[in-house]
């Protein structure tokens, strides 16, 4: 049955019946298995440029922190630096995410397509981490045009600096920074500023301390704060972008494939798929997870450490990836409305999902149960992968908290 629904995926012409089935969508949300593997990147990336140059899809909003992807945004919109330059300079872990030649290759094309167009398609940050850059950006925002704000700022940072930038300490102090942070949104949303830049800032600043503070209780909480955050970003995204902006999201799957399609719904969370589908539509939103077979990713041993080039073992007896590995090509693109009725979509089988932690001595844990006709609209197949390509070598930890699913 998954040979008989299997459509070639060698070319980039071959995504022409994906681009079909997206047709009028506002939301294409592209997922990825892990957050290591070349073929996710490059094919995603292929079928973003074809979104945005032949579709007017408006922008790119990514699994990543708000300052450093303005600053790529800035760079493909600009056109003041090269984006290598921009993504080379990422140092948070883990920094292979974005800092790669795929998201390099990528923004480089968006640059060139820009030029010569105002405004151009923008490249976002979706994400919740950045709480000490979000605030260091608001006060350089303030002193400059709004100084009668700056001293708020301030005392929010004040507030923050016993922590030494240190999450961990943050999250498991006795005392919080919630009224001074909420003090800074509050007034930039009185009075909003002309600038989509600061009150993102304020947003993430907001968003980061209820998200590390949620941390002390364990459990799904503070996953939820993070996906919710993440639509709450991309609406103002889409409003700001104004009527009849369109959306291309990138993203794990555990992010982009509707946890209700899953045991993650079993356990009280939320993600960014589900939430886009119930904000926007179903007929308004076109969700693509990714799947592989064996081969290699980047990844990590534990949170913290330096990235390796890992083996991907062969998939568990009876997953998803198994059946694809035993049924299907070597790559393959599969639409879920060709044959919806289909078992293995219909039925719940394991999923492989690898984060940025992984040890393939334990691939057997990486499995999330799915219904994959629920999870996504289509799925984009490769039964052999190859590692992502870094820029640079991993530096030092600058520790976030783990979340679940573990190291996505």
């Amino acid at each position: 049955m998954m040979r008989e629904m299997a459509l070639p995926l060698e070319e980039e012409s071959d995504l022409d019946p994906l681009l079909d089935r997206i047709g009028d969508a506002r939301c294409v949300l592209l997922g990825e298995a892990s957050h290591g593997t070349h073929e996710y990147y490059a094919w995603r990336a292929a079928l973003t440029r074809r979104l945005i140059a032949e579709h007017g899809f408006s922008f790119v909003a990514v699994e990543g922190d708000w300052p450093d992807c303005w600053e790529v945004n800035r760079s493909v919109t600009a056109g003041d630096r090269d984006p290598r330059d921009v993504l080379d300079g990422y140092r948070r872990w883990p920094t292979w995410m974005w800092a790669n030649q795929e998201t390099v290759n990528f923004c480089r094309w968006l640059r060139g397509h820009n030029a010569g167009r105002p405004g151009g398609a923008g490249f976002y940050g979706l994400d919740v981490y950045s709480l000490w850059e979000s605030l260091r950006a608001i006060m350089d925002y303030l002193g400059a045009h709004r100084p009668e704000y700056l001293e708020t700022a301030r005392a929010a940072y004040r507030c923050f600096e016993p922590y030494d930038e240190d999450p961990q300490l943050y999250a498991f102090a006795p005392d919080d920074c919630t009224d001074e942070v909420l003090a800074i949104l509050n007034r930039l949303r009185r009075k909003p500023a002309d600038d989509l830049n600061v009150l993102q800032n304020a947003e993430v600043a907001a968003g980061a301390d209820r998200y590390y503070r949620a941390m002390l209780g364990g459990g799904p909480r503070s996953w939820n704060i993070r996906d919710i955050h993440m639509a709450d970003t991309l609406d103002r995204l889409l409003h700001f972008h104004g009527d009849g902006s369109r959306a291309v999201v990138w993203a794990h799957n555990t992010h982009v494939g509707d946890a209700r399609a899953t045991t993650m719904a079993d356990a009280g969370m939320v993600n960014l798929g589900q939430l886009v589908r119930d904000r926007h539509g179903r007929d308004q939103t076109v969700i693509v997870g990714f799947a592989g077979g064996t081969g290699e990713v980047v990844a990590a041993s534990r949170w913290g450490d330096p990235m390796e080039i890992m083996p991907v073992p062969r998939p568990r007896p009876g997953s998803l990836e198994a059946g694809l590995s035993d049924d299907s090509p070597e790559h393959a693109l599969y639409i879920f409305s060709d044959r919806p009725d289909a078992p293995w979509l219909t039925s719940t089988l394991g999923h492989r999902a690898i984060g940025v932690v992984y040890d393939p001595t334990r691939d057997y844990r990486n499995y999330v149960p799915s219904r994959l006709g629920e999870r996504y609209d289509a799925l984009c197949w490769f039964r052999r992968t190859t590692a992502l390509e870094p820029l640079h070598l991993e530096a030092a930890r600058q520790g976030e908290l783990e979340t679940l699913p573990t190291g996505v």
